[in-house]
């Protein structure tokens, strides 16, 4: 992922350049738990935090089970409620 910042959003098709996945894919597995949920940054427009792409590629080449996929997830979606949890999270996962 070229360097950018972990609070920066990432439209649709820039994830799945990121991640390889199809859009098919990618929404079967915010579905299954597997992947975050988009944020609403428009009436009609989502994206996901770049920090939390790139903590789920990172995961993936780790060799993380989906069981593990399923706690980061968790983990990174709760960090959003929190304010300043976030973007510690997402450095977090950078390092």
């Amino acid at each position: 992922m070229a360097e950018r910042s972990a609070l920066a959003i990432l439209r649709r098709t820039q994830v799945e350049q990121e991640t390889g996945l199809a859009k098919s894919t990618l929404y079967l597995r915010v579905e299954q738990g597997l992947f975050t949920e988009p944020v609403l940054i428009g009436p009609r427009a989502v994206g996901w935090p770049a920090g939390e792409v790139e903590a789920l590629n990172r995961a993936r080449i780790a060799g993380l089970g989906d069981d593990g996929i399923k706690r980061l997830v968790k983990s990174l979606q709760a960090a959003r409620r929190s304010p300043g949890a976030a973007a510690g999270a997402a450095l977090q996962a950078r390092a």
